[in-house]
């Protein structure tokens, strides 16, 4: 079964300064953080507050995922941070 993402949750974790967000291979739970900057990258006009950077990772949402499946298919992890230059 490929990584698939049918929780459409996702949170900004302020500490990190990444959106959080989930994506799942059968039964296993796979965490993916997308770093403020990649968000910057994928929609210049965000706002830089975190109704910004959620707003972002929404309108990017299908890039983003997309994206979590080939870094995914490289490694296999409990946990991905997708940066910039990933896109």
């Amino acid at each position: 079964m490929p990584l698939n993402f049918p929780n459409g949750s996702r949170s900004y974790d302020e500490r990190r300064n990444v959106i959080r967000f989930w994506g799942y291979d059968s039964a296993l739970e796979i965490s993916f953080f997308v770093e403020v900057g990649a968000l910057f990258k994928l929609c210049p006009q965000t706002k830089n507050v975190e109704a910004g950077y959620l707003e972002a990772f929404d309108t990017a949402r299908d890039r983003i995922h997309e994206t979590a499946r080939k870094v995914y298919s490289r490694a296999r992890k409990d946990a991905y941070i997708l940066a910039a230059a990933d896109f």
